[in-house]
This record gives C-alpha cells, sequence and structure tokens, in this order.
C-alpha cells in the first residue's frame, strides 16, 4: 500500500511576475465566501498539476502577523485537500494556475476555511 504524503512544495507555488500577471489579466473567477478564485490553464513544466498564489490584502488586514496566519490557515487546508483536485487533473492531462485571494474582513477559524477551500476545489473539478 503507497501512503499519500501530504506536502505543499515550493514547486507548486505561483512565484512568476508574468505568470501571476497573465492569471489575473485571462483568468476565471469563483467565489465562496471567504475567498475569491482566479484559475487559467497553464503550460509550465513540473511534476505537479497545479500551481498556487495565496493573497492575503493589507487593505482589510493591516497587522503582518495576522495576514500570515491567515495564509497558513489557508495553506494548511490546501496542503489536506489538493489531491482531490490533482487526482482530477492528472486523468484530464491539464495544468492549472490558481491565486487565492482572502476577502472577508474577518479572521476566521480554520474549520471555516477548510470548508470553503473544499467547496472551491469540488468547483474547480466542475467547471473544468
Amino acid at each position: 500500500m503507497v501512503q499519500q504524503r501530504f506536502t505543499f512544495k515550493k514547486e507548486e507555488r505561483l512565484c512568476s511576475k508574468k505568470d501571476i500577471d497573465s492569471l489575473f489579466a485571462d483568468g476565471k473567477s469563483l467565489f465562496v465566501f471567504p475567498f475569491k478564485i482566479i484559475y487559467s490553464e497553464s503550460e509550465f513544466e513540473s511534476r505537479f498539476p497545479a500551481r498556487v498564489l495565496v493573497s492575503v490584502p493589507k487593505r482589510n488586514h493591516k497587522r503582518a502577523v495576522t495576514r500570515n496566519r491567515l495564509k497558513r490557515l489557508f495553506r494548511e487546508s490546501y496542503r489536506l485537500n489538493k489531491h482531490l483536485l490533482y487526482n482530477k487533473l492528472n486523468s484530464i492531462d491539464k495544468k492549472l494556475n490558481i491565486a487565492f485571494v482572502y476577502i472577508s474582513k474577518d479572521v476566521l477559524d480554520y474549520k471555516t476555511v477548510d470548508k470553503s477551500v473544499t467547496e472551491l476545489l469540488s468547483r474547480i473539478i466542475n467547471n473544468l
């Protein structure tokens, strides 16, 4: 039996300014409170089928401690649920760039964030 590892490596993060600009210019968007998600198909060389960007605007959360905590909550939830998305993307042989933008002005608990992340991932899967 092969045990699945739940990791979130550097290769899975969207870092290229060119790719980020094209994602926000040409991507499709979805909304599930407290996240707005922008995604687009892309061609990149990686063993992972999706690259992710997490954004918590300074406008809504002034303190860096709060922004970092919210990003940490999201990354943990994504790390544990990304296999749902990866299985679908590998089966249809597509690659995605995805940006998650936290739009709530409140600091929510992990349970709420996790529920919305799983909902967003399932909606992306259904839209493919």
